[in-house]
């Protein structure tokens, strides 16, 4: 993107707070990135009291290209220790400001509006990030308790007004099936990536393109459905344009006074640049000179979790290596599309080399090396980290006492649950995942042509450490995937001669003993 002009996006949120909240959200707003986007706001002050316009104007002394815009209206809303409570009356007051201020971006032709609720707290590199997932329509999800003693909602939903489960029209499902799908939802908005979804709201990025063809908060007169949200969700469906959610950076909402305890919590793990002077642990791609290379090899992995790994590993590498292993479909140029704007160095192995692994290993290992690392991040295409590495790793590269870090990989038997058995056990151990590139130390590798390791086999000679944080391995997630796992490993190893035949065998078992993944 350095040889592309910045993309303009405006700001906006119709403003009726309370002081205490309103501070940390204009906080929030003063770390908002700008490396690729060039931001303005457009504040509409609809408060009541006078301390919180303060607040409005000091923000707009504080920073630039800043409107505060009086409503010049006087209603009362009560929020209280339980709820908010709104009314028609107050729901198309807000969707007048909102349409508003749709009108500032097309007349001045912004290329993004992001709408934002003045109680959200969010990460510095929101906008940027939403804009890159390039959608017409996207929100950052966050997640609200709507009760005090309530379980977490996310703000997005599928179908109709708020309906959180899956059901196809004319459908009929038991209590228990709904149960399923809605846990089934919820378990996905927990996860990164970026989903379709029917309905969202708050936390919106909306292009120019979808404003322009006439997406807005407009009453629809024949529909009941409660909420300026749904009518622009409606709308914009209507007029063709998805809607989506993305998870990787949940926003977080102060719903109620007593969320004020976590705020400070929560700019503590999204810092952008923490007190000591330290690089940005929240980044796309980051600027220090400590480098990131991954280094993976990918087959066939197109149709599989590629997709999900590398929109989670470009958040925080600095360039990639890819070695495709004899791919028939288009892995390679997934892996292009998907680290679009980083540095991707990619070598086709006509052949597999993977009947002679330590063959593959090395090259993988030499290719890397060609790009001068710094660190080596060795992930296969169907692994990634929990959520929080994103805002960890940064903290394990700068420091200079540890030049190989240990993680425990977790084996998924589906979506949900990880494998645990005599056999099955990986997550109970730390193996090296990360390593730092050390020019005069003298790699020596395991020779054999199976199970020889990522990683040259004297590399915990270097100062090693291992991490709390966790590696989820999707491989052995899908039946099919088990299936072609476990006749490759009798055809290449039938004596264990490399491995465990009592281990390959167990491939197939009909009822394992699976354990829930608890983030």
């Amino acid at each position: 993107m350095e040889n592309k002009a910045r993309k303009r996006v405006l700001v906006g949120s119709p403003v009726h707070q309370k002081p205490r909240i309103l501070r940390e959200f204009l906080a929030s707003l003063k770390r908002l990135k700008q490396d690729d986007v060039e931001l303005s706001f457009f504040l509409i002050d609809d408060n009541t009291e006078q301390s919180s316009s303060q607040l409005l104007l000091d923000f707009k002394e504080d920073v630039k290209n800043v409107t505060v815009s009086p409503s010049n209206q006087c209603d009362d809303y009560i929020c209280d220790r339980n709820t908010h409570h709104w009314n028609e009356q107050l729901i198309w007051k807000v969707a007048d400001f909102k349409n508003l201020i749709i009108e500032r971006v097309i007349a001045d032709h912004y290329d993004y509006l992001f709408l934002v609720d003045s109680d959200l707290l969010l990460y510095p590199n929101t906008i940027e990030h939403l804009v890159k997932a390039d959608k017409d329509i996207i929100a950052e999800i966050f997640w609200t308790k709507w009760q005090p003693h309530s379980e977490p909602q996310p703000q997005v939903w599928l179908t109709d007004e708020y309906k959180q489960w899956k059901q196809d029209r004319g459908e009929r499902l038991t209590d228990a099936e709904i149960s399923n799908r809605y846990q089934e939802f919820l378990r996905q908005m927990r996860t990164p990536g970026i989903y379709q979804v029917g309905g969202l709201g708050a936390c919106t990025l909306i292009s120019l393109k979808a404003l322009k063809a006439g997406v807005n908060f407009q009453q629809i007169s024949n529909l009941s459905f409660w909420g300026e949200d749904r009518h622009f969700c409606l709308r914009a469906a209507v007029l063709g344009f998805g809607l989506y959610v993305d998870t990787h950076f949940p926003a977080y909402h102060i719903y109620r006074e007593s969320d004020l305890e976590g705020v400070q919590e929560f700019f503590g793990k999204t810092q952008l640049v923490p007190p000591n002077g330290q690089k940005s642990i929240v980044h796309v791609m980051s600027n220090s000179h400590h480098k990131l290379t991954l280094s993976m090899v990918v087959k066939n992995e197109s149709v599989r979790y590629l997709k999900q790994v590398l929109k989670e590993h470009r958040n925080y590498i600095d360039e990639a290596v890819i070695i495709d292993d004899g791919s028939t479909d288009d892995t390679v140029d997934a892996c292009l599309e998907l680290l679009k704007g980083i540095p991707v160095h990619i070598v086709e192995n006509k052949t597999s080399k993977f009947a002679n692994e330590i063959e593959l290993r090395k090259q993988q290992w030499e290719e890397t090396l060609k790009t001068n690392p710094d660190w080596i991040l060795n992930l296969d295409a169907d692994e990634m980290f929990e959520p929080k590495f994103v805002f960890e790793v940064q903290k394990l590269l700068e420091q200079e006492d540890v030049d190989v870090f240990h993680f425990r990989l977790y084996d998924f038997w589906n979506d949900t649950h990880y494998r645990e058995d005599r056999f099955w056990r990986s997550h109970l151990t730390y193996r090296p995942f990360l390593a730092r590139f050390r020019e005069h130390f003298d790699y020596t590798w395991r020779e054999t042509p199976q199970h020889c390791g990522r990683f040259p086999e004297n590399i915990f000679e270097l100062p090693n450490r291992i991490s709390p944080l966790r590696l989820l391995h999707f491989g052995w997630a899908k039946p099919s995937d088990r299936i072609e796992k476990f006749q490759r490993y009798m055809e290449l190893d039938p004596e264990g001669l490399y491995g465990n035949v009592d281990q390959y065998l167990s491939i197939l078992d009909e009822n394992p003993v699976l354990i829930r993944w608890e983030e």
